[in-house]
């Protein structure tokens, strides 16, 4: 029996990579200024410096292209997965700085799925235009990769929570004027049970932010205090209590974009221009370690791309963003290490102390720094071996 015919319109329609690439060459030669790209190739840690990611995040917001993975009813663009992944590749080729873009990526997609439509109202319009820049409040000093332990209390007292305790390694929490968190409102039979999400004002009476320094020297983390600081509770997204399904699902959504495979090109070009200027001095296996990370990450786009055909996860879907997360930041940790090889006695220099007149001292600074800056990228957002048990438990279900 012949194949039942499909009617055309259901079909997709193919992308035309020469002109959507001309179109997005086109702008970043206009968008991307010197200042800009700079920023791009100084960024060490998962966002650039922040004056110039705000300044890049309102060129793209006014070019309509600020969250490429939202539905286009939301303010996406309708970009398809192959859209998505030229438009990826570009900005990296172009040294697009990095965005801090929690909102973007993870809270944004969490509120359209599960937001009250005032929240959406509130919230959606200031993640897409750059006025609200948003944190993550989920580890804490005694709750890691085990988010299950979370101990930082919220007691509901009339229309408002009241939170105490404190998170840790929160990133930019410097930075942002809002904070997305999971706060323990019970004490029930299961450890994830009792765990509520809220959004949290950063300049909230009794909340203090804390500075702490990475390996690189960089001010990308600090532990955050809550000291009765009262959060409305329209602020709740779901249920009391349920706080764990939504975390869940704002993990998924996080871990699959943690580590893009451009933000590993990123780190790759870089590799291979430092391996370029060392010439014949370079050692042959560094060499050939480079072709095989280039290899290795040619084949880390195409699972990307198949992946994620919508730009996130299904929801309930653990394999693929912990497949993605795990296979790029251990990917991005070997080529940074790899850099740090090719770049030889110059990669002991100290990237504070580099005159800006040499620029052989100033790569190698660049890529011991970028080296040390990545160690965490295993760790947080659920550590290598957390994504190995999330993977396994969802083959062995099925």
């Amino acid at each position: 029996m012949p194949a039942p015919a499909i009617a055309a319109a259901t079909l997709p329609q193919p992308v035309d990579d020469d002109a959507f690439l001309d179109e997005v060459r086109a702008f970043l030669g206009r968008a991307l200024t010197p200042d800009l790209r700079r920023a791009g190739r100084e960024t060490l840690g998962v966002h650039a410096d922040i004056a110039a990611c705000r300044l890049w995040h309102r060129r793209l917001y006014d070019q309509g292209w600020i969250a490429p993975t939202w539905p286009a009813e939301w303010g996406g663009t309708g970009w398809r997965a192959r859209q998505r992944y030229l438009f990826d590749r570009e900005c990296a080729a172009n040294d697009a700085p990095p965005l801090f873009a929690g909102g973007i990526r993870s809270l944004g997609p969490l509120l359209i799925e599960q937001g009250t439509p005032a929240q959406r109202a509130r919230y959606l319009p200031a993640i897409l235009d750059g006025r609200d820049l948003w944190c993550q409040g989920f580890s804490e000093p005694g709750a890691g990769s085990d988010l299950a332990a979370i101990a930082t209390r919220a007691e509901r007292r009339g229309e408002a929570y009241v939170v105490n305790g404190s998170k840790i390694w929160t990133t930019g929490a410097h930075h942002s004027n809002h904070m997305f968190a999971i706060v323990r409102t019970a004490i029930l039979e299961k450890k994830q049970q009792g765990l509520t999400f809220l959004l949290i004002d950063m300049a909230s009476p009794g909340l203090t932010v804390q500075p702490i320094l990475g390996l690189s020297g960089e001010h990308e983390f600090n532990q955050v205090f809550f000291d009765d600081v009262a959060v409305p509770v329209e602020n709740r997204v779901g249920a009391e209590n349920d706080g764990w399904t939504m975390a869940k699902r704002l993990m998924q959504l996080a871990r699959s974009n943690n580590t893009p495979a451009a933000l590993v090109r990123r780190s790759l070009r870089r590799a291979q221009a430092l391996a370029e200027a060392a010439g014949p001095d370079l050692e042959p296996a560094v060499r050939t370690a480079l072709a095989g990370l280039e290899i290795e990450l040619l084949s880390f786009e195409q699972l990307e791309l198949a992946s994620l055909p919508a730009g996130r996860p299904r929801p309930g879907d653990d394999t693929a963003p912990s497949m993605l997360k795990l296979i790029g930041t251990e990917l991005n940790q070997r080529v940074c290490e790899l850099a740090l090889q090719a770049a030889g006695p110059a990669g002991l220099a100290a990237l504070s102390s580099v005159a800006a007149d040499d620029p052989w001292l100033d790569a190698g600074a660049h890529a011991a720094a970028k080296h040390l800056a990545v160690r965490a990228a295993t760790i947080y957002s659920g550590s290598s071996e957390t994504q190995r048990n999330v993977i396994a438990a969802q083959l062995l279900a099925r």
